[in-house]
């Protein structure tokens, strides 16, 4: 009986340190760090620091978002000849190349081939047309806020800055849907990336929008699913850091429905238990140090033990009530527990069944999407177990 005991109450720490605990002890770490060396400043003053960069866009027919695209790039803050952009479009047949042509006077370069390769067979093949020192990747159907690229380049004047991330923003209609609480969940994401900055460096960027240094850029392996993720976590291992402004931003739509998302974080999902194998060193504490710390919090916890622990945490507190009733003892606490957990399960259920409906109800957004998220880890796992994750572009539909 203890050690059920013993075993629930560390699942139940697991789950709590990975999506709340981790949060508490990052604040107070950087209020820490604050007391000795001051609040570190989230714009360096540098306003004469202005070198070339190339907003590089990997595309797979994305025709319908090339002219919004191309003017929101070029109507950014930042002198437009030292901003040029490379497009490939590998394996695009709806015009998306022929369309693009349209701004060659105007810095766009086009490369195409006709066979498909996935997201990172078009980055790799196109970085050899990039000659600026910072490459700023972003997707085509995400619109930059106007200050981004110059946001962006102020923190690359620190040169222990080898990656620089934006922020994923969600246009949230005035009716939310339960996919559109990932909105919520990247507001959430957002203060632990600013603490993680402040503390020490941010574990991994946003593929919707990062930049890094043309000179620290490696060439990923070709079926690599997370390729933001891969890429700037080993700039990260070479002893640069990862720094991130909000204030830089990508906005799109979110997800059309919970399906669709379901879909994009399956893939997040088999791409996490890739990324933790490829970058298996990083787990090693006394190399990476408060880097390590930070990936293992933030990340790896999320996509293996904290998933893992909610059915167990279920069994195991069934047990315990089950047991204790046979005893005779009290059980307030775990059945407290217990009825608390069924409620959050019966909520999300709720929530599936509403949303089906088209039936609004905001409160049972959180545990609906909170329990997608989990069990896009398992439905992940199992995929990447089967190896059927393609590269290849699967872009979820987006609200309109």
């Amino acid at each position: 009986m203890n050690g059920l005991i013993i075993a629930l109450w560390i699942l139940i720490f697991v789950v709590f340190y990975a999506y709340l605990g981790y949060g508490i002890v990052l604040y107070c770490m950087v209020k820490v760090k604050r007391i000795f060396k001051g609040k570190k400043s989230a714009q360096p003053k540098n306003a004469g620091y202005e070198p070339e960069v190339t907003l590089f866009v990997a595309a797979y027919n994305e025709k319908d978002y090339v002219d919004a695209k191309v003017e929101n790039s070029l109507s950014l803050e930042y002198p437009l000849d030292k901003i040029k952009q490379v497009w490939v479009t590998d394996g695009s047949d709806d015009g998306t190349p022929d369309q693009l042509k349209k701004y060659k006077n105007q810095g766009v370069e086009v490369y195409h081939l006709p066979q498909r390769g996935g997201k990172i067979g078009a980055m790799n093949r196109g970085i050899e047309f990039v000659k600026s020192p910072i490459i700023i990747f972003s997707d085509a159907n995400t619109m930059l806020g106007k200050e981004s690229i110059r946001r962006i380049v102020n923190l690359f004047s620190d040169p222990k800055v080898g990656c620089v991330s934006g922020e994923k923003r969600i246009f949230q209609k005035d009716k939310q849907s339960a996919a559109e609480t990932e909105g919520i969940y990247w507001k959430y994401e957002s203060t632990l990336k600013k603490w993680d900055a402040e503390l020490y460096s941010v574990v991994g960027a946003a593929g919707e929008l990062f930049a890094v240094r043309k000179e620290l850029f490696e060439e990923v392996e070709k079926d690599t699913l997370l390729d933001d993720f891969i890429i700037s976590l080993r700039i990260a291992m070479k002893g640069f850091t990862i720094q991130y402004d909000p204030e830089a931003y990508a906005i799109e739509a979110p997800s059309a429905n919970v399906k669709e998302e379901l879909k994009r974080k399956i893939r997040i999902s088999a791409g996490g238990i890739q990324s933790i194998i490829r970058l298996s060193a990083l787990l090693n504490v006394f190399r990476y140090g408060l880097l390590s710390f930070q990936y293992i919090s933030h990340r790896v916890l999320r996509w293996t033990l904290a998933p893992l622990a909610l059915p167990l945490i279920f069994l195991l507190n069934a047990g315990i009530v089950f047991l204790q009733q046979q005893q005779t003892q009290s059980v307030g606490l775990y059945e407290m527990i217990m009825a608390a957990q069924v409620l959050f399960y019966f909520m999300a259920l709720l929530g599936w069944y509403l949303e089906n409906k088209e039936i609004k109800v905001k409160i049972l957004f959180i545990p609906y999407y909170f329990f997608i998220m989990n069990y896009a880890v398992f439905l992940g796992f199992k995929r990447f177990l089967k190896g059927k994750q393609s590269v290849n572009w699967e872009r979820s539909k987006r609200a309109k």
